[in-house]
């Protein structure tokens, strides 16, 4: 391995998520119950009408390899989606199926970046973001934002942030772990700064666009005529279908994007799963309303969760308005002493609740926010309620 390679890998943390959920293995196989509300995955099944797709394409004898960048059948697919969803239109050439949203990222991160290529991320991130920016030569940029403007990035934030090495802004709208949505006209606030600055590249995380309380109507800044050949937006059928290991996400992107994905992708993964591919055609294909039911239910979560935590001096919630996570702001304990344990920050908060309360959450280190931690709201209310109750014994 060169030095260089090397010293790359080594710069990158492990998953916080990952770290946390081991941990809380380690402490269930130990006899512990561990409540889980760390990892970013739905509690639901996958729909029956998607299981029955998949089956069906097992059954007409679906196994070879697929196209490196997906089935024709499911570009189309994501094409009509774009359209219905998102008011956007993309050409087969423009779209890439990938093995999950992840490889998307990873994908669009290392044929655009050079070495030293700065791309700003507001904080609080997806955890992932910084390290795959640093496989690929960049230099994340993190602006930080706060519960008092719920978490977003404000124009003049971003203007502030931009220098002669800009090459690419990041954010997801929801955000994980935030919850918080970009309206369209605070898009549209961003992309007036980004018209002074046509170097820049938007990566546009929309992988949570389905699970939306109503409150903001989802926007895409694709959808915006002067930024659609600068953007990258990227889904998948992870969160809003239940189908976090059918492992299929995608982007739409401008053409000499996707081709050089699709040439990266060809000599890494090739493309995804062929059974899985089948039954996502039938997912973008019938109408988002058919998962409406788990966007209910994550809603009386929400609502569940935020009385009980505002219930807990020291933790200071935002309502989140997408997602199913809740991140509070636990500074009020920085610096405390609980049953001998001094807390510094929010790791060291994240694990006294897990070594305490039993009860596995992520902190906001791994996150660009150092004030926070993650609460993932994707468990059953009973559970909720369980691990809301022992928190607040322990603090």
């Amino acid at each position: 391995m060169s030095n260089q390679l090397s010293d790359r890998i080594n710069s990158v943390t492990p998953s916080a998520t990952l770290e946390m959920a081991a941990k809380a293995r380690e402490l269930r196989a130990s006899g512990k119950d561990i409540i889980g509300l760390s990892l970013g995955e739905p509690d639901f099944n996958t729909p029956d009408y998607i299981k029955d797709a998949a089956i069906q394409a097992v059954n007409d004898g679906y196994n070879s390899y697929t196209p490196v960048d997906g089935y024709v059948e499911l570009k189309q697919a994501i094409i009509t989606k774009f359209k219905r969803d998102n008011s956007i239109t993309y050409e087969p050439s423009q779209i890439v199926v990938s093995t999950g949203a992840k490889q998307a990222l990873y994908n669009v991160a290392q044929v655009s970046l050079n070495k030293g290529d700065e791309v700003i991320l507001p904080c609080p991130y997806w955890v992932s973001y910084s390290d795959i920016v640093k496989l690929a030569d960049g230099v994340p940029v993190e602006v930080p934002t706060s519960i008092e403007n719920d978490f977003k990035m404000t124009a003049e934030q971003l203007e502030g942030a931009i220098t002669p090495k800009t090459k690419m802004l990041w954010y997801s709208s929801p955000c994980n772990p935030s919850g918080s949505i970009y309206s369209k006209e605070e898009l549209r606030a961003l992309a007036d700064v980004l018209q002074k600055h046509p170097q820049i590249i938007v990566v546009s995380d929309e992988i949570y666009e389905h699970i939306n309380y109503g409150v903001t109507s989802h926007a895409s800044m694709a959808q915006f005529e002067d930024m659609y050949n600068r953007t990258v937006t990227v889904n998948g059928v992870a969160k809003a279908f239940a189908m976090t290991g059918w492992r299929i996400g995608y982007i739409g992107a401008p053409s000499y994007i996707a081709r050089a994905c699709n040439k990266l992708q060809g000599q890494v993964t090739s493309g995804a799963n062929c059974i899985a591919q089948r039954a996502v055609i039938t997912a973008l294909t019938e109408s988002p309303d058919r998962v409406q039911y788990m966007v209910d239910e994550f809603k009386v979560r929400r609502k569940l969760i935020l009385e009980l935590l505002n219930g807990i001096e020291g933790f200071k919630c935002n309502e989140p308005e997408g997602a199913f996570y809740v991140f509070p702001d636990v500074s009020a304990y920085f610096g405390k002493t609980l049953n001998g344990t001094k807390i510094n920050n929010a790791s060291d908060f994240a694990m006294y609740i897990l070594e305490n309360a039993n009860v596995a959450t992520v902190t906001g280190d791994a996150f660009g926010n150092p004030k926070g931690i993650r609460i993932s709201y994707a468990a059953s209310q009973e559970e909720i309620k369980e691990a809301v109750a022992r928190i607040k014994a322990v603090v």
